[in-house]
């Protein structure tokens, strides 16, 4: 099957291993038929009933020194690769009539994602646990609704801001964990935070590519779309290191900065 259409089935799967076992199946050098459009059907992307999801402030992972606590923040990161595999998905199907190298390294970025919940899911049940066995919320998804009808907005504050708030958080996650003795959690944040340099990165540059394509500055631009979009604030500590990895540049890491 042509790939975008395939990215539009996986993403309707309710069931996220099954989506994520698909993803990993994708013959990601396969046929493209870049310039289709797809009207969107019902349903997508697919949830499972379980976990439930519940506002973010209504999250509680609880005292990690207790073993439901310790799992509930992993689970926490589980949802994350979850949602991360269908944004990667949703990018593929939904715009158009974009360069091939574009739904290329999208595929590449959920096949990464699906490889991150694989990795996570399968340590969370080593802990007694499965995914689904608490509450998570939707905050990631819930800007791509958001950004939908724009690709410029969607690449700006999905990738570049949301994602990028990983590379920010995953050094305190894993000191978190490794500090209760869960050095395979720490394994596991490792090989994620490597990746999602990655995918910012891809981020980035996509972005950069549709701020030329329409004649815009990127820093302004940004800056314009987060008040547009009500992307949330970006709190403090930055991973500065990880950013310039992913290709910000110090105009955009100062202006985050001076925030």
């Amino acid at each position: 099957m042509e790939l975008r259409a395939r990215c539009l089935e996986l993403l309707a799967l309710a069931d996220p291993v099954a989506k994520a076992a698909g993803v990993t199946a994708l013959d990601r050098n396969g046929p493209l038929d870049c310039a289709r459009e797809f009207a969107e059907p019902p349903g997508v992307p697919g949830r499972s009933a379980r976990p439930p999801l519940l506002p973010h402030t209504q999250i509680k992972t609880g005292s990690l020194a207790t073993p439901r606590g310790h799992a509930a923040l992993v689970h926490s990161i589980v949802h994350i690769e979850r949602n991360a595999i269908d944004l990667a998905l949703d990018i593929c199907w939904r715009f158009a009539d974009l360069p091939e190298a574009f739904y290329r390294d999208w595929l590449q970025v959920a096949f990464e994602e699906a490889y991150h919940f694989t990795l996570l899911r399968e340590h969370l049940l080593t802990l007694g646990f499965d995914y689904g066995d608490f509450p998570a919320h939707d905050g990631l998804w819930s800007m791509a609704e958001r950004t939908k009808g724009d690709l410029l907005a969607r690449v700006a504050l999905v990738p570049r801001t949301l994602e990028a708030r990983g590379l920010d958080a995953s050094p305190a996650v894993k000191t978190k964990l490794v500090s209760i003795g869960d050095h395979r959690a720490g394994e596991i944040l490792d090989i994620i935070l490597r990746d999602e340099i990655g995918h910012v990165a891809t981020g980035n540059r996509w972005y950069a590519w549709a701020c030329g394509e329409r004649g815009l500055e990127p820093v302004a631009t940004y800056a314009e779309l987060v008040v547009k979009y009500e992307a949330p604030k970006l709190k403090r500590p930055f991973n500065l290191d990880a950013r310039r990895a992913a290709g910000f540049s110090d105009a955009e890491l100062s202006a985050l900065q001076a925030d």
